[in-house]
């Protein structure tokens, strides 16, 4: 059973990662892999709205999507977003990324090697990961002015198109997690954290849902 206290505190934390952009056309639309299909329809939706001319999917696979995306997330994104009527030739595959940092690293020497001049891109992911992607694109490739994107569906709505609501809160965490730690480590940039959020995390950390959780940095003297 999961709590009334613990639904409330993944509601907060779902509300929280959630950057509430404005979607413009921008240089490019950068979808990251994931698990989720629906990334790959969102940026689709975006590319027939004529927010970018060209996509990059990025991805190659993880513990969660080799065996459903055997051919990586971009792959499969790619097929997805043909499917969905997006022309062959407007989508750029990187294959090779395993996490947030490497999806942007790669992304940007693709679009380098194509000779595609970008000034700002549209960032395509999961909704409960929207600040985190944020944070990373900001800290790695800081001339680029980021938009963040998502499928836009409320917190209910994702967890019945996961159908694990466990899961669903364990990632929060996860994700909540990384915005404290990795600007520690060098990967993102800091962003401020409300007191009502962090009391939410830890009310969450204490209550078991720490299956995604990374190894904290060790403490300074």
């Amino acid at each position: 059973m999961i709590s009334q206290q613990s639904w409330d505190d993944a509601h907060r934390l779902w509300d929280f990662q959630q950057m509430g952009h404005q979607v413009r056309p921008c240089s490019v639309a950068i979808g990251l892999g994931s698990h989720d299909l629906g990334v790959a329809d969102t940026t689709a939706a975006l590319y027939h709205q004529g927010m970018a001319p060209v996509i990059v999917f990025t991805g190659a696979t993880s513990r969660t999507t080799r065996e459903r995306m055997p051919r990586g997330e971009a792959e499969h994104y790619r097929e997805r977003a043909i499917d969905l009527g997006v022309p062959a030739d407007a989508i750029l595959v990187e294959p090779n990324a395993r996490n947030t940092g490497e999806n942007i690293t790669f992304s940007r020497a693709l679009l380098a090697d194509r000779g595609i001049d970008v000034t700002s891109a549209l960032l395509v992911c999961k909704p409960y990961e929207e600040r985190r992607a944020y944070g990373t694109a900001r800290k790695l490739w800081p001339d680029v002015e980021w938009v963040c994107a998502s499928t836009p569906m409320t917190f209910s709505q994702y967890i019945d198109s996961i159908g694990d609501a466990r899961l669903v809160i364990d990632m929060l965490v996860g994700a909540q997690q990384r915005l404290t730690v990795y600007p520690q480590q060098g990967f993102m940039i800091r962003q401020d954290i409300p007191d009502d959020v962090e009391a939410a995390y830890h009310r969450l950390v204490a209550d078991g849902f720490t299956s995604r959780l990374v190894p904290a940095p060790a403490a300074r003297d």
